[in-house]
């Protein structure tokens, strides 16, 4: 089981030659594949916002992701609210940053990632 950061899923779905042959074999051997539901939200902003298009409308773009039989979509619980208001160490302002490694903390799973930021961040495990 893995998480999926925001820019990770929409790679994997639409733009697949830009994850790497290891991101890519670790989405395949995946069991299952989180998305936490602040990258939908963070996909609807970059699309209203025009710094992202997709191939149909983003509603359907997301329903078509839950259809994806790997996908599981995590929610965002309390514990995982507070968790990212809480991080250990030093970690960047960015909201849906914080809550999508709250949500690998809180769920004890690997967040695959680019973000660089992330990567640096020592308490979570990323796979780049």
């Amino acid at each position: 089981m893995i998480l999926l950061d925001t820019h990770i899923l929409v790679w994997w779905l639409d733009q697949p030659t830009k994850l790497s042959p290891a991101q890519l074999l670790a989405i395949k051997n995946s069991g299952a594949i989180m998305v936490s539901v602040i990258s939908f939200w963070e996909i609807a902003k970059l699309v209203e916002n025009h710094r992202l298009v997709l191939n149909c409308p983003v509603l359907d773009w997301l329903h078509a992701v839950l259809a994806h039989t790997k996908v599981k979509l995590v929610p965002l619980s309390p514990e995982i609210i507070v968790l990212s208001t809480q991080l250990p160490g030093a970690f960047h302002k960015d909201p849906a940053d914080q809550l999508i490694v709250a949500t690998s903390m809180q769920m004890s799973i690997p967040l695959l990632t680019q973000d660089v930021k992330i990567l640096r961040y020592s308490h979570i495990s990323s796979i780049a």
